[in-house]
């Protein structure tokens, strides 16, 4: 619709009014979709700003909120969305997840389901470094397997920080079968740079 050439004339604070107005945050997961199909479709594309503030209303706290895997409209609508605007995407909600305490098995899978088949390489290079932020967890080792998955070329600086963070976790994980599962994924793809 026309009216959405709004999104590219707000402010911040105008654009958080406009979604709280519309309540964007609440909106059926069936209309998620449609809105994700209109935003590809304006022109300019929206700002990062815009693209990370429409993020956090559209998804974040539905994907914090998981429970259980996410209706076929919310998967729609996340594909869709990052189809576009993955970076803001990730360092809104990926990042929300990721630093989210406990296990948040849902919220995991998500991740992993994003990281395997929607996110631009570049974007998964940005979810193992916010993974490699943050202390390693039996929740996070998924998430770097998702990645490693892809057999995307790592720059070297993250890869050596993969590798430096694997060895010194080493000994926390010795009992861990998805531990021993990445350095396996580790070693095969990537025996030529680690020695």
């Amino acid at each position: 619709p026309p009216e959405l050439c709004i999104l590219n004339n707000c402010s911040p604070s105008q654009l958080e009014g406009l979604c709280c107005f519309l309540q964007l945050s609440v909106c059926p997961e069936s209309f998620l979709g449609h809105f994700c199909r209109w935003l590809l479709a304006l022109t300019p594309d929206l700002s990062y700003t815009s693209a990370a503030i429409l993020a956090e209303q559209l998804f974040l706290r539905r994907v914090l909120s998981l429970t259980q895997p996410p209706s076929r409209h919310l998967m729609a609508a996340l594909a869709s969305f990052c189809s576009k605007y993955s970076q803001p995407f990730c360092h809104v909600v990926v990042a929300a997840v990721l630093q989210e305490p406990g296990e948040g098995a849902e919220q995991t899978k998500l991740v992993c389901e994003l990281v395997e088949d929607c996110l631009e390489p570049h974007c998964v290079q940005l979810v193992l470094s916010q993974v490699l932020e943050m202390p390693l967890s039996e929740k996070l080792l998924p998430v770097v397997q998702a990645v490693l998955g892809r057999q995307e070329v790592l720059p070297p600086e993250l890869l050596n920080l993969l590798v430096l963070t694997l060895c010194r976790q080493a000994s926390a994980f010795a009992t861990s079968l998805d531990y021993a599962k990445l350095v396996t994924a580790m070693l095969t793809m990537y025996q030529s740079q680690v020695s």
